[in-house]
């Protein structure tokens, strides 16, 4: 059965609104140029980031890093999929170039399939988007850019691979974009290989045990979340105390009104833990960046909130993790300077807390006791503790 007569057997008002709106929508960026090429000037005198070094800022461009452990199952690294892994999958069908692909095949006739990430941006900066895209009526685009860019489409690549791109140039104020790519309701399915968003890359993130002040505060910050006490939370609660929370995306999610609760203190957030909680410093940049991204969207997603500091498992990160966390528009990278996790009491310099120290601890059965025992080691030193989003910009 042909397309058109697949179409016309169709029921009438929805389909017919969505052909218009197709057809609106080729008619559009026809008249602003050609697809490839609809947005590939840059402004006169525009941004002199053009001349430094470009790198690839996309996440898992070409679909083959594996999933993290403890990852959604069937999630793919580094992308998010409005259909989830009903309508997504890498597969190793005829990729453009490696070992697999991304192949959408939209669930029903109210899906295009759409896949996006975030990616961090630098304002007023020039930036090149491109993917290698099979299939009808395929769109990759952008959003959030500061400015309306239209998007590179294809009405069809007659089978094979086709290579999409678009270029635009960031606002003052933008910070990340949206990447997507989708294809278009009732075209079948689409594949996509080979992304690519190309820049400057931005400075690595600051790696600190500490913040600078001379503010008589101390900062508690508490990892992980698999267990989770309501004795905990009531001290939190009856001590006003402001939280940081490190939670994993899992843990995070399985009870996401008891990281609200405990971080409803004005100062507490919840921040970036990666998703696995191995040692990053044993990856290399591209699934470092997995598990950072990753994990950041999904706090985002689910508190609505995008972390801006990133605690790296074990403390341990290297050059690699900096750049990661960067590329994932985190800006620190915080370990602490006192450990009161489990009964301890470490702090890692001479003498009581200092202004500026961060102290660790984790979600457990022992948190109740381990925040009390914190807080009487920060009354001993004249310290508060005050929340890190009120000091770490």
């Amino acid at each position: 059965m042909s397309m058109s007569t697949r179409l016309s057997a169709r029921p009438s008002t929805r389909l017919s609104t969505r052909l218009s709106a197709l057809a609106a929508s080729v008619a559009l960026l026809t008249g602003l140029a050609a697809p490839a090429a609809s947005a590939d000037a840059a402004p006169a005198g525009g941004p002199s980031a053009q001349a430094a070094p470009t790198v690839n800022l996309a996440t898992n461009p070409g679909f083959e890093l594996p999933s993290p452990d403890l990852a959604d199952w069937g999630s793919v690294p580094g992308w998010s999929c409005t259909g989830g892994p009903a309508e997504a999958a890498v597969t190793a069908n005829a990729p453009h170039t490696g070992a697999s692909a991304l192949t959408v095949t939209p669930a029903n006739a109210d899906s295009t399939g759409e896949c996006a990430q975030t990616v961090a941006v630098q304002p007023n900066t020039t930036y090149t988007a491109s993917a290698w895209v099979r299939g009808n009526f395929v769109y990759l685009g952008a959003t959030g850019t500061g400015k309306d860019v239209a998007p590179a489409w294809t009405e069809t690549t007659g089978g094979g691979w086709q290579r999409l791109s678009t270029r635009f140039t960031t606002g003052p104020n933008a910070r990340s974009i949206r990447l997507y790519v989708h294809g278009w309701y009732q075209q079948g399915p689409f594949s996509v290989d080979d992304v690519r968003v190309d820049g400057p890359a931005p400075a690595p993130a600051v790696a600190a045990g500490s913040v600078p002040t001379n503010d008589k505060v101390v900062f508690f910050t508490v990892d992980d979340g698999w267990q989770r006490t309501p004795e905990a939370e009531r001290f939190i609660a009856d001590h006003r105390l402001p939280i940081t929370a490190f939670p994993l995306p899992m843990p995070a999610a399985t009870d996401p009104d008891f990281f609200r609760r405990v971080t409803a203190v004005p100062g507490s957030s919840v921040q970036d833990h990666s998703v696995s909680h191995t040692d990053l410093s044993t990856l290399p940049l591209e699934r470092q960046q997995v598990e950072i991204c990753d994990a950041r969207d999904s706090m985002t997603r689910v508190f609505g909130t995008t972390p801006t500091f990133f605690r790296p498992p074990y403390f341990t990160w290297n050059a690699d993790t900096l750049q990661a966390a960067a590329n994932c528009g985190i800006r620190t990278v915080l370990t602490a300077d006192a450990d009161f996790s489990w009964g301890a009491a470490n702090i890692w310099h001479p003498g009581l807390l200092q202004p500026g120290d961060v102290v660790l601890m984790h979600w457990t059965d022992t948190l109740a006791s381990d925040l009390q025992r914190a807080l009487a080691a920060a009354d001993a030193a004249g310290l508060k503790p005050a929340g890190l989003v009120d000091y770490l910009r």
